[in-house]
């Protein structure tokens, strides 16, 4: 698969601006903005609110899944992730792995680029959670008017307990 023209100007953009500081605001909101919409989204099955924090041209790139457009992605969400049953998969951050990059377009921010580690459980009633995987994220995210959603996610370098990891 060839890269997207959103794929080199994610990595232009890395090149040209320095990683936002920990304690920097935009860094501060982009951790509340990851916990808050893979809490309520991915965790909780809460599909208005992922609806509305998702933009209608999202790209999601899995490197075992393959590529997903929104509606593929969302019948994944509703069919896969939260079709119920025992288990549950819970996503979890690695907070310390988290960078922040800030996007400017004619000196006003219109998003920022997110990137780290997360870890993903299997959930069920009574036990404790079980740990499946542990991958790297890039999110491009988009300020809509006050509103932060998740344009384009690349998920990739998932390894298990197969791995040896």
């Amino acid at each position: 698969m060839k890269p997207t023209l959103t794929t080199l100007l994610l990595l232009l953009s890395l090149a040209l601006h320095a990683q936002e500081d920990r304690n920097s605001a935009l860094f501060r909101a982009m951790q509340v903005q990851d916990s808050t919409f893979f809490e309520r989204s991915f965790n909780r099955c809460d599909i208005e609110y992922l609806e509305e924090h998702i933009t209608a041209d999202l790209k999601f790139f899995h490197d075992q899944g393959g590529f997903q457009d929104r509606d593929t992605f969302f019948q994944n969400v509703k069919n896969n992730l939260c079709a119920g049953g025992p288990q549950k998969p819970i996503r979890k951050v690695d907070t310390n792995s988290l960078a922040v990059f800030p996007l400017y377009q004619n000196g006003q921010l219109y998003g920022a680029i997110q990137h780290g580690s997360h870890h993903f459980y299997l959930r069920e009633a009574g036990k404790e959670d079980l740990w499946t995987s542990t991958a790297k994220f890039t999110h491009v995210w988009i300020l809509v008017g006050e509103t932060w959603k998740l344009s384009e996610v690349l998920s990739y370098d998932h390894l298990g307990p197969k791995d040896g990891d």
